[in-house]
C-alpha cells in the first residue's frame, strides 16, 4: 500500500483530501499544516508519497520540494493548489506532478505515480 503524507494549512481540506485517498487504496500515515512541520514528518515517515500545497504558512511548497528532493530515498512529491497558474511552475521542480484541489481523487493521484 502507497503511504502518503498531507500538508495543507487547511484542516477541513487535509480531511477530505484523506477520505479520497483512503477510500481509493492509499495509507495517509500523516498530516502537516506546514512545510516545516512536513520536512520533519517526512524525515520521521519517510512516506512513499508528500502530497503538498503550493502555499502553505511557513515555507512555500516548491521549497520544500527542493528540500525533500535532497533526501535519499527521496518521496514523491505531488504539488496542489486550487490556482491553475501553479502547474507551470510547478513543472519547473522536482516534483513528479500537479493537481488542482478540485481535482483530487485516488484514481488522479494513482496516475501521475505510475
Amino acid at each position: 500500500m502507497t503511504s502518503v503524507v498531507i500538508v495543507d494549512d487547511y484542516q477541513p481540506f487535509r480531511d477530505s483530501a484523506r477520505g479520497l485517498l483512503e477510500g481509493g487504496g492509499f495509507e495517509v500515515v500523516g498530516e502537516a499544516s506546514g512545510g516545516l512541520e512536513a520536512l520533519q514528518l517526512a524525515e520521521e515517515l519517510h512516506p512513499d508519497v508528500v502530497l503538498l500545497d503550493v502555499h502553505l504558512p511557513d515555507i512555500d511548497g516548491f521549497e520544500v520540494t527542493r528540500r525533500l528532493a535532497e533526501r535519499d530515498p527521496a518521496p514523491a512529491v505531488v504539488l496542489i493548489s486550487s490556482r491553475d497558474d501553479y502547474a507551470l511552475l510547478a513543472a519547473k521542480t522536482a516534483a513528479r506532478a500537479f493537481i488542482r484541489k478540485d481535482d483530487l481523487s485516488a484514481e488522479a493521484l494513482r496516475s501521475v505515480l505510475d
